[in-house]
């Protein structure tokens, strides 16, 4: 994919870089255009399920992007992932940390059966392009309260609803959708986000 946008994605608390969300999402993105680069925060490197303090958790993913960065100095470069991961992305590029724009997917906006417990209040520091995916039955993101927090967002912020889909983009049967609905989705809408971006490479 000579020439494509690079996104660092990470993955979400209880994944790792190659677990089934992972691996549909990379799928979906390099089918937009996306060169889609995973990575593990230590805590899973270590087979461990106990979560890296966050200070670790940024440190880990800035240095995975500047070890890539140094070596495709002429690409665009993506950071963003799973729940978790694109959260810490998030944070990122709120307080500054240099990159072309993001792409979150599964957004934490709250923990699951607690909406007052907004994840949100560093979102309107982020001035990169961002593209949001989360389906409308994710137990972590409330759509009401997302579209709350969007009004209060730059307008380079492009939030896309996967109908029917769950935190991990899984479809219920009765709903008629199958998960290669979902992920040809994914494909269209980050391929649209790029075309509006200018995002497909130097």
């Amino acid at each position: 994919m000579r020439g494509a946008p690079i996104l660092v994605a990470a993955h979400g608390a209880g994944g790792h870089k190659d677990d089934a969300s992972m691996l549909r999402l990379g799928r979906a993105l390099e089918r937009a255009g996306i060169e889609v680069v995973r990575f593990n925060f230590p805590y899973r490197e270590k087979g461990s399920r106990r979560i890296d303090p966050t200070p670790l958790l940024r440190q880990c993913f800035s240095s995975q992007v500047e070890n890539l960065r140094g070596k495709n100095n002429a690409r665009k470069i993506l950071i963003g992932g799973r729940s978790m991961g694109g959260r810490v992305a998030s944070m990122m590029a709120a307080e500054g940390f240099a990159c072309d724009g993001l792409i979150l997917a599964a957004y934490p906006l709250h923990p699951a059966g607690e909406p007052a417990k907004l994840r949100a209040a560093h979102l309107p520091s982020i001035r990169q392009p961002v593209l949001c995916l989360n389906g409308t039955r994710d137990a972590l993101c409330r759509r009401d309260l997302m579209e709350g927090v969007l009004a209060r967002l730059a307008p380079a912020w492009r939030m896309h609803w996967l109908e029917a889909a769950d935190h991990s983009f899984r479809v219920l049967k009765r709903s008629g959708r199958t998960e290669a609905d979902v992920d040809a989705e994914v494909t269209a809408a980050a391929r649209a986000w790029l075309e509006s971006v200018g995002a497909r490479g130097v």
